[in-house]
């Protein structure tokens, strides 16, 4: 009888690789190719796939969700970022037959059915994670990482993403930066700001003097952007959290009566659509946030399959786009 390794000698391939793609694994990326080849031999060998012992084995139970979201469902429509994390998490549950039930503001809903695994989507308390953990350790934390926890996490770089805005600012001759960003709970600390601070110092570009922050709105972004401009001495590179604020950053800049990017600069992130169309368009950093919400549900799928017991960080990659707001 053929064996897992006789496929994977025949294709020239990992054993991993061979069982992943018999076992129609969605978090694997493969060429078409090679999968093609491996269903072949597997057919040629006679190999008997999970899939052909279905009818001998129990049926299993379906997986069902819950995704937590710990903010307010308002704050998707102030900031898209969320709004697409959650329709990557929902499109990939669609696509797999996943059921999904979706919380917000940190509490968990009650479901007559057996939850399989759940999604963490920004910082969550320690009590709701605690009370997570009694229904199931099949938990992946999305925008958020710890690197002390036992659980799954898809996150960004927002460390790297900080020193390389940093390090453009510099390069372009700028001595001063200053930053606008947000705080997703009262007294919560933004990774963004403390990267930025700390490398920012160690650079000697940055005061905290220059360091505003509000909440991640437009309107919050456009309040503190007229409280730095109100002082005539005011940096003229800014770094700011995200594009919702940086909406709110271009127009006290406007009605200031300064240009940009001539008389002063700026970066942001995320990349949201309206990142394109505003004047002039943002210069930002490119977050995939709808992949995030994939590969959580993908993590979750895998773990509960293989009985992985080792936790996995996952960072999505990231990418400046220059724009108007930046000189060339």
């Amino acid at each position: 009888m053929a064996t897992l390794k006789d496929i994977a000698n025949e294709a020239g391939v990992s054993l991993a690789t061979v069982s992943r793609v018999l076992n129609d694994d969605p978090s694997l990326s493969v060429k078409e190719q090679t999968k093609l080849r491996i269903l072949e031999i597997a057919e040629a060998l006679e190999y008997r796939t999970s899939s052909s012992k279905k009818s001998t084995q129990p049926k299993k139970r379906g997986h069902h969700f819950m995704a937590i979201y710990n903010y307010k469902q308002e704050a998707e429509v102030n900031d898209p970022y969320y709004l697409s994390i959650r329709h990557g998490i929902e499109t990939q549950c669609e696509k797999l037959g996943i059921k999904l039930v979706n919380c917000y503001e940190g509490e968990l809903a009650h479901s007559d059915a057996k939850i399989t695994g759940i999604l963490f989507v920004g910082r969550c308390p320690e009590t709701v994670r605690s009370e997570a953990e009694s229904i199931t350790d099949n938990i992946c934390f999305i925008d958020f990482s710890d690197s002390n926890s036992k659980y799954d996490s898809v996150d960004i770089d927002l460390t790297k993403i900080s020193k390389e805005i940093t390090d453009f600012f510099i390069n372009q001759g700028f001595n001063r930066i200053g930053f606008i960003g947000g705080q997703d709970t009262p007294n919560s600390s933004d990774i963004r700001e403390m990267a930025f601070v700390e490398y920012g110092s160690l650079k000697g570009v940055v005061s905290l003097d220059d360091i505003y922050r509000g909440e991640f709105t437009s309107q919050s972004g456009y309040e503190s952007a007229k409280k730095m401009l109100a002082n005539n001495n005011f940096p003229r590179a800014l770094f700011i959290a995200s594009d919702s604020i940086a909406i709110g950053v271009l127009r006290a800049i406007h009605e200031h009566g300064l240009k940009i990017p001539e008389d002063i600069s700026l970066i942001s992130v995320n990349d949201i659509p309206t990142a394109k169309f505003t004047f002039p368009s943002l210069s930002t950093v490119r977050i995939h946030s709808e992949m995030m919400g994939i590969q959580g549900v993908n993590l979750l799928i895998e773990k509960a399959r293989d009985g992985r017991a080792l936790p996995l960080k996952v960072y999505v990659p990231s990418k400046l786009k220059l724009r108007g707001t930046t000189k060339e």
